[in-house]
């Protein structure tokens, strides 16, 4: 079996969020960048579990630039086999999509794994593209896959229950919570992660369909106002006067 999971880098949470160039691109000064959760987590660690009972292969892929090796690296002291890495900046999700694409189409893999989303722009793109672009089905917030010969079968959550659904490989999936848990990395995994292969592929020609007009910060969170239990009018008042929905 060939896995390809799609690796991206996003915020650590606890990073400070700032604008530059009149709030049209991210302030990278300071920031710690971490291996996004729902690729490592869920997409990376399931594909690995899937080899690691039916025999194969697991490559990540990532757009970015050298900066972007250290979070590669982690991919692959979890266990991923080697990596490739475009050498372009994201600038949207068809951008991105487009060189994942162009790249497997010859590549032959039986699934292509994304996670449901990143945890920095929250677009849940990435994966629907590339299934257009490599002609492939797709199951999205796939939450379960079991792969039996050619046959996969996946679960998702849908209203009121749970969807199941089989395919034939090869497909694209992005997974969702429950997919997998969370591995740490060994000592083992991050000596073998250095000479492991990465492979710098120059980008695929792809102009940009998209620009940033601009970024805005939420508003501050308020500070709370508490309310004695035993005074209910007093909290009846400021929930018709003063809450907002939001």
């Amino acid at each position: 079996m060939k896995i390809l999971v799609c690796i991206s880098k996003v915020p650590d949470t606890t990073s400070k969020i700032n604008f530059t160039d009149n709030d049209t691109k991210f302030d990278e000064n300071g920031v710690q960048y971490i291996v996004n959760p729902y690729d490592e987590w869920y997409a990376l660690v399931r594909a690995l579990e899937l080899i690691e009972s039916n025999g194969g292969t697991v490559t990540t892929i990532t757009i970015g630039s050298s900066k972007d090796d250290p979070t590669i690296r982690k991919a692959l002291a979890i266990g991923a086999n080697d990596a490739v890495r475009i050498d372009a900046e994201p600038t949207d999700s068809f951008f991105v999509s487009k060189q994942i694409a162009e790249y497997a189409k010859n590549e032959n893999y039986d699934i292509i794994m994304t996670g449901k989303e990143t945890i920095d722009y929250n677009g849940a793109q990435v994966g629907a593209m590339i299934s257009e672009l490599v002609d492939m089905p797709f199951v999205s917030l796939a939450t379960k896959l079991d792969v039996e010969g050619t046959k996969a079968t996946l679960e998702r959550d849908v209203q009121a229950g749970v969807e199941v659904v089989e395919v034939e490989l090869p497909i694209v999936l992005s997974a969702a919570k429950g997919m997998a848990e969370q591995r740490i990395p060994n000592m083992r995994g991050i000596m073998a992660a250095r000479s492991k292969p990465l492979k710098v592929v120059p980008p695929f020609e792809q102009k940009e369909l998209t620009t940033v007009v601009k970024f805005e910060l939420p508003n501050p969170k308020t500070g709370c106002k508490y309310i004695d239990p035993e005074n209910m009018d007093e909290l009846v008042e400021l929930l018709h006067n003063e809450s907002k929905v939001i």
